[in-house]
């Protein structure tokens, strides 16, 4: 049996095969704790942006949600 590291290359051989490659991302850490009060802080200016409604309203009408419940 091969072990884990073995399989794990043999997968990344696969995907690499099929045309694809590796890309890292680093993300916010949602565990910590100012990461909701940044949310809060965004959210409260995008509030007070008169443009803000215009762009959800565009979003609206472009979403295309055929076959979502």
């Amino acid at each position: 049996m091969a072990s884990s590291a073995e399989r794990v290359r043999q997968h990344r051989a696969g995907l690499k095969l099929a045309g694809l490659r590796p890309v890292q991302l680093w993300v916010p850490d949602t565990r910590k704790p100012e990461f909701a009060e940044e949310c809060k802080k965004q959210s409260r200016l995008l509030r007070l942006d008169p443009k803000e409604t215009e762009i959800l309203d565009w979003a609206d009408l472009a979403a295309d949600r055929t076959g979502w419940n």
